[in-house]
Protein backbone atom coordinates (compact mmCIF):
# COMPACT_ATOMS: atom_id res chain seq x y z
CA UNK A 1 0.00 0.00 0.00
CA UNK A 2 2.73 2.47 0.94
CA UNK A 3 4.64 1.56 -2.18
CA UNK A 4 1.75 2.97 -4.26
CA UNK A 5 2.12 6.34 -2.55
CA UNK A 6 5.89 6.26 -3.10
CA UNK A 7 5.35 5.69 -6.79
CA UNK A 8 3.17 8.81 -6.92
CA UNK A 9 5.16 10.74 -4.34
CA UNK A 10 4.40 14.29 -5.54
CA UNK A 11 0.66 13.79 -5.97
CA UNK A 12 0.39 11.78 -2.76
CA UNK A 13 2.25 14.46 -0.80
CA UNK A 14 -0.08 17.18 -2.10
CA UNK A 15 -3.11 15.04 -1.28
CA UNK A 16 -2.06 14.45 2.35
CA UNK A 17 -0.88 18.06 2.78
CA UNK A 18 -4.17 19.68 1.74
CA UNK A 19 -6.16 17.12 3.71
CA UNK A 20 -4.16 17.97 6.83
CA UNK A 21 -4.56 21.73 6.22
CA UNK A 22 -8.34 21.43 5.85
CA UNK A 23 -8.68 19.56 9.15
CA UNK A 24 -6.28 21.88 11.01
CA UNK A 25 -8.20 24.89 9.72
CA UNK A 26 -11.42 23.66 11.31
CA UNK A 27 -9.67 22.87 14.59
CA UNK A 28 -8.00 26.29 14.77
CA UNK A 29 -11.27 28.13 14.13
CA UNK A 30 -13.05 26.06 16.76
CA UNK A 31 -10.35 26.82 19.33
CA UNK A 32 -10.41 30.55 18.48
CA UNK A 33 -14.16 30.88 18.92
CA UNK A 34 -14.18 28.75 22.08
CA UNK A 35 -11.50 30.92 23.72
CA UNK A 36 -13.39 34.09 22.82
CA UNK A 37 -16.62 32.65 24.21
CA UNK A 38 -14.85 32.04 27.54
CA UNK A 39 -13.51 35.60 27.54
CA UNK A 40 -16.96 37.11 26.87
CA UNK A 41 -18.28 35.52 30.05
CA UNK A 42 -16.26 38.14 31.97
CA UNK A 43 -15.90 41.00 29.51
CA UNK A 44 -15.20 43.65 32.14
CA UNK A 45 -11.83 42.14 33.07
CA UNK A 46 -10.94 40.40 29.81
CA UNK A 47 -7.33 40.42 28.65
CA UNK A 48 -8.14 39.51 25.07
CA UNK A 49 -6.78 42.28 22.80
CA UNK A 50 -9.45 41.80 20.15
CA UNK A 51 -12.30 42.09 22.65
CA UNK A 52 -10.66 45.12 24.27
CA UNK A 53 -10.53 46.83 20.89
CA UNK A 54 -14.19 45.95 20.33
CA UNK A 55 -15.17 47.50 23.68
CA UNK A 56 -13.18 50.67 22.95
CA UNK A 57 -14.69 51.01 19.48
CA UNK A 58 -18.20 50.54 20.89
CA UNK A 59 -17.64 53.22 23.54
CA UNK A 60 -16.28 55.70 20.97
CA UNK A 61 -19.16 55.08 18.56
CA UNK A 62 -21.67 55.44 21.39
CA UNK A 63 -20.23 58.78 22.57
CA UNK A 64 -19.75 60.26 19.11
CA UNK A 65 -23.17 59.23 17.86
CA UNK A 66 -25.06 59.79 21.15
CA UNK A 67 -25.98 56.09 21.20
CA UNK A 68 -26.03 53.02 18.94
CA UNK A 69 -29.43 52.11 17.52
CA UNK A 70 -28.61 48.54 16.42
CA UNK A 71 -26.07 46.68 18.56
CA UNK A 72 -26.58 43.43 16.63
CA UNK A 73 -25.33 45.04 13.40
CA UNK A 74 -22.30 46.45 15.22
CA UNK A 75 -21.41 42.96 16.53
CA UNK A 76 -21.92 41.42 13.06
CA UNK A 77 -19.46 43.90 11.57
CA UNK A 78 -16.96 43.10 14.30
CA UNK A 79 -17.23 39.35 13.67
CA UNK A 80 -16.87 39.84 9.90
CA UNK A 81 -13.56 41.67 10.46
CA UNK A 82 -12.27 39.14 13.01
CA UNK A 83 -8.90 37.82 11.83
CA UNK A 84 -6.49 34.95 12.32
CA UNK A 85 -3.22 36.63 11.46
CA UNK A 86 -3.62 38.50 8.17
CA UNK A 87 -6.67 36.46 7.08
CA UNK A 88 -10.26 36.98 8.25
CA UNK A 89 -12.02 34.06 9.89
CA UNK A 90 -14.56 33.92 7.07
CA UNK A 91 -11.78 33.55 4.47
CA UNK A 92 -10.03 30.99 6.67
CA UNK A 93 -13.28 29.01 6.92
CA UNK A 94 -13.66 28.88 3.13
CA UNK A 95 -9.99 28.07 2.58
CA UNK A 96 -10.40 25.03 4.81
CA UNK A 97 -13.15 23.69 2.56
CA UNK A 98 -11.14 24.46 -0.59
CA UNK A 99 -8.17 22.55 0.83
CA UNK A 100 -10.32 19.43 1.15
CA UNK A 101 -11.41 19.76 -2.49
CA UNK A 102 -7.78 20.13 -3.59
CA UNK A 103 -6.88 16.99 -1.66
CA UNK A 104 -9.58 15.04 -3.51
CA UNK A 105 -8.44 16.58 -6.79
CA UNK A 106 -4.83 15.41 -6.36
CA UNK A 107 -6.07 11.94 -5.39
CA UNK A 108 -8.11 11.81 -8.60
CA UNK A 109 -5.15 12.95 -10.70
CA UNK A 110 -3.00 10.23 -9.11
CA UNK A 111 -5.63 7.59 -9.89
CA UNK A 112 -5.88 8.73 -13.52
CA UNK A 113 -2.10 8.65 -13.84
CA UNK A 114 -1.98 5.09 -12.48
CA UNK A 115 -4.74 3.96 -14.87
CA UNK A 116 -2.87 5.45 -17.85
CA UNK A 117 0.23 3.50 -16.83
CA UNK A 118 -1.86 0.32 -16.82
CA UNK A 119 -1.82 -0.27 -13.07
CA UNK A 120 -4.18 -2.80 -11.49
CA UNK A 121 -7.25 -1.96 -9.45
CA UNK A 122 -5.48 -2.89 -6.21
CA UNK A 123 -2.79 -0.27 -6.89
CA UNK A 124 -5.32 2.58 -7.16
CA UNK A 125 -7.60 1.40 -4.36
CA UNK A 126 -5.48 3.05 -1.58
CA UNK A 127 -6.18 6.50 -3.05
CA UNK A 128 -9.93 5.90 -2.84
CA UNK A 129 -9.58 4.64 0.74
CA UNK A 130 -7.60 7.72 1.80
CA UNK A 131 -10.12 10.02 0.11
CA UNK A 132 -13.14 8.48 1.83
CA UNK A 133 -11.42 8.38 5.22
CA UNK A 134 -10.20 11.96 4.79
CA UNK A 135 -13.66 13.28 3.91
CA UNK A 136 -15.19 11.40 6.86
CA UNK A 137 -12.54 12.80 9.22
CA UNK A 138 -13.03 16.34 7.87
CA UNK A 139 -16.78 16.35 8.45
CA UNK A 140 -16.37 14.71 11.84
CA UNK A 141 -14.01 17.48 12.95
CA UNK A 142 -16.38 20.08 11.48
CA UNK A 143 -19.25 18.70 13.53
CA UNK A 144 -17.20 18.74 16.74
CA UNK A 145 -15.80 22.24 16.09
CA UNK A 146 -19.29 23.57 15.20
CA UNK A 147 -17.96 26.85 13.83
CA UNK A 148 -21.36 28.38 13.03
CA UNK A 149 -22.82 27.40 16.38
CA UNK A 150 -19.91 28.87 18.34
CA UNK A 151 -19.98 32.03 16.26
CA UNK A 152 -23.66 32.42 17.12
CA UNK A 153 -22.95 31.94 20.85
CA UNK A 154 -20.15 34.52 20.67
CA UNK A 155 -22.48 37.03 19.01
CA UNK A 156 -25.17 36.44 21.65
CA UNK A 157 -22.69 37.02 24.48
CA UNK A 158 -21.37 40.23 22.93
CA UNK A 159 -24.83 41.67 22.24
CA UNK A 160 -25.91 40.82 25.80
CA UNK A 161 -22.88 42.56 27.31
CA UNK A 162 -23.18 45.71 25.20
CA UNK A 163 -26.95 46.12 25.63
CA UNK A 164 -27.35 45.13 29.28
CA UNK A 165 -24.08 46.28 30.83
CA UNK A 166 -21.93 48.65 28.79
CA UNK A 167 -24.76 50.85 27.50
CA UNK A 168 -26.01 51.40 31.05
CA UNK A 169 -22.51 52.35 32.15
CA UNK A 170 -22.11 54.81 29.27
CA UNK A 171 -25.54 56.34 29.96
CA UNK A 172 -24.53 56.99 33.58
CA UNK A 173 -21.42 58.82 32.41
CA UNK A 174 -23.22 60.77 29.69
CA UNK A 175 -25.43 63.27 31.68
CA UNK A 176 -22.51 65.34 32.96
CA UNK A 177 -21.20 66.02 29.45
CA UNK A 178 -24.11 65.67 27.04
CA UNK A 179 -27.43 66.29 28.77
CA UNK A 180 -26.68 69.80 30.14
CA UNK A 181 -25.74 70.93 26.64
CA UNK A 182 -28.93 69.50 25.24
CA UNK A 183 -31.02 71.39 27.81
CA UNK A 184 -29.27 74.68 27.03
CA UNK A 185 -29.76 74.23 23.31
CA UNK A 186 -33.37 73.03 23.50
CA UNK A 187 -34.83 75.73 25.78
CA UNK A 188 -34.29 78.69 23.40
CA UNK A 189 -35.75 76.67 20.58
CA UNK A 190 -38.82 75.87 22.62
CA UNK A 191 -39.31 79.51 23.64
CA UNK A 192 -38.92 80.68 20.05
CA UNK A 193 -41.45 78.12 18.89
CA UNK A 194 -43.85 79.28 21.61
CA UNK A 195 -43.61 82.89 20.40
CA UNK A 196 -44.21 81.85 16.82
CA UNK A 197 -47.29 79.88 17.85
CA UNK A 198 -48.68 82.89 19.75
CA UNK A 199 -48.03 85.22 16.82
CA UNK A 200 -49.77 82.79 14.46
CA UNK A 201 -52.77 82.63 16.80
CA UNK A 202 -52.98 86.44 16.97
CA UNK A 203 -52.76 86.72 13.19
CA UNK A 204 -55.53 84.17 12.78
CA UNK A 205 -57.79 86.11 15.15
CA UNK A 206 -57.11 89.35 13.30
CA UNK A 207 -57.70 87.72 9.96
CA UNK A 208 -61.00 86.36 11.25
CA UNK A 209 -62.30 89.97 11.92
CA UNK A 210 -64.47 92.01 9.41
CA UNK A 211 -62.77 93.61 6.43
CA UNK A 212 -63.07 97.44 5.93
CA UNK A 213 -65.70 97.01 3.21
CA UNK A 214 -67.80 94.74 5.39
CA UNK A 215 -67.52 97.21 8.28
CA UNK A 216 -68.80 100.09 6.06
CA UNK A 217 -71.78 98.07 4.84
CA UNK A 218 -72.60 97.16 8.45
CA UNK A 219 -72.49 100.85 9.48
CA UNK A 220 -74.83 101.81 6.59
CA UNK A 221 -77.30 99.17 7.64
CA UNK A 222 -77.24 100.36 11.24
CA UNK A 223 -77.80 103.99 10.15
CA UNK A 224 -80.81 103.06 7.98
CA UNK A 225 -82.22 101.00 10.82
CA UNK A 226 -81.83 103.80 13.33
CA UNK A 227 -83.24 106.55 11.09
CA UNK A 228 -86.28 104.56 10.04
Amino acid sequence: MFQVFKDELLLSSCMFLFLLLSILGKIMLGVLYQNMIKETENMRTTENKTLKQCKLKFANCYKLGNGISNVSVFVDKFLCHLKMGPVTTQTFYHLSGQSLLLSVLFAGVAVCHRIIEGASVMSILPFYIVCFLGIYLYFSVSAVADIKGRRKILKTNLVDFFENHMMNQLEEEAPEEIRPRQKIEIMPVLSKRGREMRENQEESTHSAAFSPLEQKELEDLLKEFLTS
